[in-house]
């Protein structure tokens, strides 16, 4: 049996030991430096001045927003823990039941160039501004890990540490982050004598959360799917029907 850990037990692990550790505020995990980074003597400063006034610079509904998730995620079971796509879905759920407009979001993009095609999914929350405007909220769950490098710098290590595990922002505040992070990784990649992929470069990653392709989802359309799924396959599908409702929260059974 292989010893390795999926990401999905990466990321229920790194949820239990963030509760664990006392990790309960808004501020944390998401709008500061994570404790990750702890060196002081960072060959350049400007990356990591510039992330923390990325980070610090947020607004009453990411504020808002950000506690919400950490509620739900407080409040899910190991089921749901263990499948990053079914803590999507429970995000949506969960907001959409606190009257939030909420989906899950799927992107998609290609490039006639060098870059490959590619996809993506995160939730979205659309809010309302002072000025009656709206605005998209992007949660990501799993946001720190999109960043990794083969052999990275040890400063592009701690930078990297130093995002949040689950991001919480508008689409101004995620294309600044972005763009940092992948001049850093650039510069990392240099160091060590590498090119840079197709798929590390800034217009790629920046697809991920900010292509105008994209698909919106609501938890009333994915829950309708299953049960037409359980309506085409016959009674035998209707404990995953049940199952689904009760890991959403519509049983208290």
């Amino acid at each position: 049996m292989s010893s390795s850990i999926s990401q999905d037990d990466k990321l229920s692990q790194l949820i239990r030991d963030y509760f664990e550790s006392g990790g309960s505020t808004v501020t944390e995990s998401c709008f500061y430096l994570s404790s990750r980074s702890s060196r002081l003597d960072h060959d350049d400063p400007t990356h990591y001045s510039n992330l923390q006034e990325i980070l610090e610079d947020r607004t009453e509904a990411e504020n808002e927003i950000h506690g919400k998730v950490l509620m739900y995620l407080r409040d899910a079971d190991e089921f749901v823990l263990k499948n990053i796509r079914k803590l999507r879905k429970l995000i949506v759920y969960r907001l959409e039941k606190d009257n939030y407009e909420s989906h899950l979001c799927r992107t998609s993009w290609s490039t006639p160039f060098d870059c490959p095609s590619g996809e993506y999914e995160y939730v979205e929350v659309v809010m309302r501004n002072k000025d009656g405007g709206t605005v998209r909220v992007i949660v990501d769950l799993d946001f720190r890990t999109e960043f990794e490098l083969a052999r990275p710098t040890p400063d592009y290590e701690e930078l990297k540490d130093a995002l949040p595990s689950i991001f919480v922002g508008d689409e101004e505040k995620i294309d600044k982050l972005v763009s940092l992070v992948c001049s850093a990784a650039k510069q990392s990649l240099k160091a060590r004598g590498l090119h840079i992929p197709p798929w590390r470069k800034e217009s790629h990653m920046k697809s991920k959360w900010l292509s105008s392709n994209r698909k919106r989802v609501s938890s009333a359309e994915f829950m309708s799917c299953l049960s037409k799924y359980m309506t085409q396959n016959g009674n035998a599908c209707f404990l995953d029907l049940v199952q689904a409702d009760q890991q959403l929260g519509t049983y208290n059974c």
